[in-house]
């Protein structure tokens, strides 16, 4: 039986759901479900953000690969274009993107060796998933940051 919501400016207040047992009909389970979360306060566990890491930099890789993409058809077709191209990468927008680039696929690489690990039965507990995720997001920074020493100097 679902006991009728509370509505308060227009918002659901809670919500109680009963679970009746079938042989006495007593209430066996009374949970209340919270309602209009607010999304900005709820903290999200290490694994979590990684996951969600991995799945933006596949995002981002596929639209910086676009550059790529047509940096090497651009620079293949002619020797005149070739030094446009490389004359394009020494400017500081066309640096900050190779770096973004680079970046990117370092931590995305990264993340999908620990889910390849975590297929493969390991790292499954949740110390052991805490642990590779922080240490994960970790080396994608040391990644990125040596991605730029490289890029920039």
């Amino acid at each position: 039986m679902i006991v009728p919501s509370v509505i308060f400016d227009g918002f659901l207040e809670k919500q109680v759901d009963e679970l009746h047992c079938e042989q006495d009909g007593q209430v066996t389970v009374k949970k209340q479900r919270p309602v209009n979360l607010d999304l900005t306060t709820i903290s999200m566990p290490a694994t979590a953000k990684a996951s969600i890491f991995h799945r933006v930099t596949g995002v981002a890789l596929f639209f910086a690969l676009t550059f790529v993409i047509w940096a090497w058809s651009e620079s293949l077709s002619s020797a005149e274009s070739f030094e446009f191209v490389k004359g394009l990468f020494n400017g500081f927008i066309a640096k900050f993107i190779a770096w973004g680039t680079v970046s990117v696929l370092g931590y995305h690489l990264i993340g999908g060796i620990r889910h390849m690990i975590m297929d493969m039965g390991h790292w499954e507990e949740l110390e052991s998933g805490n642990l590779s995720a922080k240490v994960s997001m970790a080396l994608g920074v040391v990644f990125a940051v040596l991605a730029g020493v490289w890029i920039w100097f």
